[in-house]
């Protein structure tokens, strides 16, 4: 056991516990989910975290009286397998909370969608949503100081904990522990430890120190009380437009495989599956997402088809299988149709992969037998409203609200949604609160009982691998403490600076002796120079030499569109007119220039490399991580996760299945030099 395991055990909640002159060594074992594997049922007193429920004393052990009965239960007796349990709470369960089971809703903010800090919950919405609507699983995307998001869940927990079953909650959040964010994609990091964006750590490309992440990733969220994580993304980034390639491990697969595999060993606390240690894992998205026609995302109605021109779908299966091989808790369908695919020779069904029988009963489930759990991704059962199919009105851009992703079922009414979802092998409806329209799919008789049992099992089954019926508190006096320590910042910081690719240095300029010398600082922090002992001046003109940092360039397509204004589309080449590009022109040509790009997509360089006299990749860097770099505290130690195009029609040229692809890159995958 290593010292931020310990650390992190003995961190957990220690109110109304159970005394601990009964716990043993295993008991240690189990309260720090070292070790535990979630198949074998335990022989030792739990440790018992309770705000409502009485305990029951029997043979001098204690169990939560979850349902207020005065016996001793199946599923409240932590002695018995979670199988056992979970079939056993099963059969006490009405249709109307079968159906809450089989919906992973959005936390109710006082805030918009969208907005990653300032909402608080809405407690009173929250409640009705769990005790009415029987909701038990939510997605949070609030980020205040630790000690009150750890407080918040503590509080929903009591809510959950006084419901006629005592079914806890199971909370998720999208990933929060990188640099940088994107909206509805990520959340900002806030307080928790800031790790490089995926491609940054394939570019380092160590599994061992991408499991290191997740481990601590892991520690981070359960000291706040999210208890799964909608990540990561096992897609690949061969289409060099799409706009969420920031998200991914680039565009080799076995690379892709091997990180995916580290990432979900690390987040779940082990390969062999859930245990009181976990945060589960939603993997996504099943499958091909990558492959996005034109590099458009499926998130607008414009970019729903994903194509493989070079029938190249077995490719993006591939980093799936270290998934598997991790026993990842959970896959997430794309939201894209896959056009024109046919699967062992049948025809893919035209529809999102959210409603595919093919892709997720008879591939992901068949095929591959998985047994995870299956979470639709967000608002595919809401309608893409005109706005968002045409676009809005001039001066009057589409807010969230009008966001759908029904591709391929958008003449279905919702009910019929939530069936085609559920019977093409779904198990929760993400973004969605309606547990009114899964009965009513039922009373039609459009979903079976003993299909949404089957769901319902497979989601209590993991709630009970996690130890949450058990406790599901936290220790809020503790929680500042554990997320973003010394500790964790030091080790995230030190992946950003050895993310960094170098892909120029002409005369080998870098790492350049900083003491005294004078720079031009174009988008780096003043303060972070001058802590270097640089001198910041205002002008190229007085300057030793320039740093500009740039990101890669886009261009907003769809201007009209719900997302069209926020995610990158379309070009990756540099142009007059674009303000990095600008100050670099300038700079060059008085001094020496470091031109560094953020990769958020793989940039074309073509027109920068003959004016920088370095240039450095990026995936997510403070600027104290960078300079450590460009000082030479730190060498480079990346290379790039995906190739960098030399030209546009290459790009327009290159199949979106396939990786390495485009005629005569710049920089193929894989360089990278060093000091």
């Amino acid at each position: 056991m290593n010292k931020d395991s310990k650390q992190g055990s003995r961190r957990l909640r220690r109110t109304s516990l159970v005394t601990a002159t009964v716990l043993t060594c295993a008991l240690t074992l189990a309260s720090r989910g070292e070790g535990v594997d979630a198949n074998q049922h335990r022989r030792n007193q739990p440790e018992l975290g309770h705000r409502s429920a009485h305990l029951l004393q029997i043979q001098g052990q204690a169990f939560k009286d979850l349902n207020g009965n005065g016996k001793l239960d199946v599923y409240e007796d932590w002695r018995q397998s979670p199988e056992v349990r979970a079939h056993d709470l099963l059969q006490r369960l009405r249709v109307e909370e079968l159906a809450g089971l089989l919906l992973h809703g959005n936390m109710p903010s006082t805030e918009p969608v969208g907005n990653d800090s300032s909402g608080e919950y809405d407690f009173a919405k929250t409640s009705a949503l769990i005790s009415q609507g029987h909701v038990s699983s939510f997605s949070t995307r609030y980020n205040p100081e630790p000690q009150a998001l750890a407080a918040a869940h503590n509080r929903l927990q009591e809510v959950a904990e006084n419901t006629r079953l005592g079914i806890p909650l199971t909370i998720s959040s999208d990933p929060r522990s990188h640099i940088e964010s994107s909206a509805l994609t990520s959340v900002q990091a806030g307080s928790f430890s800031k790790w490089p964006e995926p491609p940054g750590l394939a570019a380092i490309g160590d599994p061992a120190l991408v499991h290191r992440f997740a481990d601590i990733v892991r520690q981070e969220y359960r000291a706040v009380g999210i208890r799964e994580g909608l990540s990561p993304q096992a897609d690949l980034g061969t289409e060099p437009r799409w706009t969420r390639i920031n998200g991914t491990f680039g565009e080799d697969a076995q690379v892709a495989k091997e990180m995916v595999q580290a990432y979900v060993e690390g987040m779940q606390n082990g390969g062999t599956g859930l245990n009181t240690g976990s945060v589960a894992t939603i993997v996504k998205h099943w499958v091909g997402y990558g492959a996005q026609e034109n590099g458009f995302d499926s998130h607008n109605s414009y970019g729903r088809f994903a194509v493989f021109p070079a029938r190249n779908f077995g490719y993006h299966v591939i980093p799936f299988t270290g998934a598997f091989a991790a026993n990842a808790a959970g896959i997430m369908p794309a939201y894209s149709i896959l056009k024109g695919l046919a699967i062992d020779g049948k025809s893919v069904e035209p529809v999102g992969a959210g409603y595919n029988r093919q892709l997720l009963t008879e591939l992901l489930r068949g095929t591959y037998g998985f047994r995870g759990i299956i979470v639709s991704d967000w608002s595919i059962t809401k309608d893409c409203r005109p706005t968002c199919v045409n676009g809005a009105a001039p001066g009057q851009p589409a807010s969230f609200e009008d966001l759908g992703m029904p591709w391929g079922v958008e003449n279905l009414t919702k009910e019929q949604r939530f069936a085609k979802s559920i019977n093409a092998g779904v198990d929760q409806i993400g973004g969605s609160e309606e547990t009114e329209v899964i009965l009513a799919a039922v009373e039609h008789g459009l979903i079976s009982l003993p299909r949404l049992r089957q769901s319902a099992y497979r989601v209590l089954l993991q709630k009970f691998e996690l130890g949450l019926f058990e406790n599901p508190y936290v220790d809020e006096d503790r929680a500042d403490s554990i997320v973003g320590n010394p500790e964790f910042i030091a080790q995230a910081e030190d992946a950003q600076s050895k993310s960094l690719v170098l892909l120029e240095n002409v005369k080998h300029f870098l790492p350049v002796a900083a003491q005294g010398k004078k720079v031009y600082l174009s988008g780096v922090d003043r303060g972070a120079a001058e802590s270097f002992g640089l001198i910041p001046v205002d002008s190229p003109k007085l300057a030793d030499f320039a740093i500009v940092r740039a990101v890669t360039p886009s261009e907003v397509l769809h201007p009209s569109y719900a997302l069209g204004h926020i995610q990158h589309e379309g070009r990756l080449n540099f142009q007059a007119g674009d303000a990095s590009y600008d100050a670099l022109v300038e700079a060059s040509q008085y001094v020496p220039t470091v031109f560094v790009v953020g990769m958020n997509r793989p940039a074309i360089l073509g027109n920068v490399k003959d004016k920088a006299t370095a240039i450095v990749a990026s995936f997510g860097v403070s600027n104290k991580a960078l300079l450590n770099v460009l000082t030479g505290m730190i060498s480079p130690q990346g290379h790039l996760p995906f190739e960098l195009p030399s030209s546009m029609q290459e790009v327009q040229e290159q199949k979106e299945d396939l990786p390495h692809d485009t005629a005569h890159p710049l920089y193929p995958f894989g360089y990278g030099l060093t000091y």
